[in-house]
């Protein structure tokens, strides 16, 4: 659309890369083990709003075809509402049916990528939040949401790298840059895991002569010494 938003069939507008309200916690509210929402005051025009055609405990009618009842937007709003009562997996049901109505729809893809990452498919979070982030480079919580998945996967180098990204773009965010903080611990333990180099291992720089060893003697120039000298 011409106005830089996107719809999805049958309702409201939902801004092409921006926030996804309803879908849980804000940042000074992060729910235990889920990621955390947007900064408040970025909610998606309606998403609060109640949803019609839920049946027992907020899940969703079916037709007789075992379609959701409703339409695109429909099933954006019901997984999102699914997703702040803390029902991920359920929410990534509605929300993977909505994203393959309207594949081109990033708020409905992010609110997709943080469904999987609550419930554990930290794969498929990582391909939705970096779709998105594709998409909008400028966008500081699909970068965030591509770090953290990352991370969960192990891959920490390009956790560190989309943090860094994402606090960048919003250095106030405390969860951004606790998220960055924790990654790069990481890293740095992992780096120091196996000791220092040790004289002769691969990338061992010895020290310049006359540098002081690790006891505060003078170094060998040689790096296998004792800091003594032989001729003594």
């Amino acid at each position: 659309m011409d106005d830089g938003q996107e719809r999805v069939d049958g309702g409201g507008p939902v801004e092409s890369g921006g926030p996804v309200g309803p879908v849980g916690a804000t940042r000074g509210d992060a729910p235990a083990g889920g990621m955390p929402g947007r900064a408040p005051g970025d909610e998606t025009p309606g998403g609060g709003a109640g949803v019609d055609g839920t049946g027992a405990g907020g899940v969703p009618r079916q037709s007789r075809s075992g379609e959701p009842a409703g339409d695109v937007y429909d099933w954006f709003r019901r997984g999102a509402q699914l997703l702040a009562q803390g029902h991920p997996a359920a929410a990534e049901q509605l929300l993977a049916r909505a994203v393959a109505a309207e594949p081109h729809s990033r708020s409905i893809r992010e609110a997709l990528a943080r469904a999987q990452f609550d419930a554990g498919s930290y794969a498929a979070a990582l391909g939705n939040f970096r779709a998105v982030a594709l998409a909008d480079p400028a966008d500081d919580y699909a970068q965030f949401g591509w770090g953290v998945a990352a991370a969960r996967l192990g891959d920490f180098e390009t956790s560190a790298e989309h943090l860094a990204l994402a606090v960048a773009m919003r250095p106030e965010s405390d969860h951004y840059r606790q998220a960055l903080r924790q990654t790069r611990a990481t890293l740095a333990a992992r780096a120091g895991a196996y000791g220092p180099l040790l004289p002769g291992a691969p990338g061992y720089a010895a020290p310049p002569a006359g540098a002081e060893g690790p006891t505060g003697g003078p170094a060998d120039d040689a790096g296998t010494g004792n800091g003594a000298d032989d001729g003594a």
